[in-house]
C-alpha cells in the first residue's frame, strides 16, 4: 500500500512540475504570479481557494522556481531531470518509470501542452559518453555528482 502511494505522490509532483504557472488554480485565484511567486500569504488564503495552495503545491511551486532559477534548460529536459533523482533516490521507482512518463504524458496531451513542450526551442547536442538514464526521450548525464539533461550536460564539455 505504501508502495502505491509513493507513486501516486511521484505522479502528482511530476504532473505539477511540468504544468504552467498560469494553468495552476493558484494563478488563476492571483495567489501566484506567473513566475510561481506568491502574491499572498498562506495564512491569508481562505476558503476553497486553500484547497489550490496545500503543503504539496507550495514544495512544487519552490521546487520549480530553484530548477529555473539554476536554469535546468528546457522544460521537457528539466522534467527528465525531475523523474531520474526520483528514481535515484529511490530505485524501486524505475519499475514504475515507463508508468510515470506515460501518465505525465498522456496529462500533457489532455490539456494540450505535449506539441508544445515538444516543440521547444532547443538545440539537440552531439555527446559521446552513455547517459545515467533517459526519461521523457531526454538523455540525462550525472555531471560532478548531479545530474543534468543532454542540453544543459553538452554545456559543461
Amino acid at each position: 500500500m505504501s508502495r502505491a502511494i509513493d507513486l501516486l505522490i511521484t505522479y502528482r509532483v511530476v504532473k505539477l512540475l511540468i504544468t504552467p504557472w498560469e494553468k495552476f488554480e493558484a494563478f488563476k485565484l492571483g495567489i501566484i504570479d506567473n513566475k510561481g511567486n506568491n502574491l499572498i500569504k498562506f495564512k491569508d488564503v481562505k476558503g476553497t481557494a486553500r484547497k489550490h495552495y496545500t503543503v504539496l503545491h507550495r514544495f512544487v511551486f519552490n521546487l520549480k522556481r530553484i530548477m529555473q532559477k539554476v536554469g535546468l534548460g528546457s522544460r521537457l529536459g528539466s522534467f527528465a531531470v525531475a523523474l531520474a533523482l526520483l528514481i535515484k533516490e529511490n530505485k524501486s521507482y524505475s519499475h514504475y518509470k515507463d508508468a510515470i512518463e506515460s501518465g505525465v504524458i498522456s496529462y500533457l496531451k489532455e490539456e494540450n501542452l505535449y506539441d508544445e513542450l515538444l516543440t521547444e526551442s532547443r538545440e539537440i547536442p552531439d555527446i559521446n559518453e552513455e547517459p545515467y538514464m533517459t526519461c521523457f526521450g531526454v538523455s540525462v548525464y550525472e555531471h560532478n555528482g548531479e545530474l543534468v539533461s543532454e542540453y544543459d550536460y553538452a554545456k559543461t564539455l
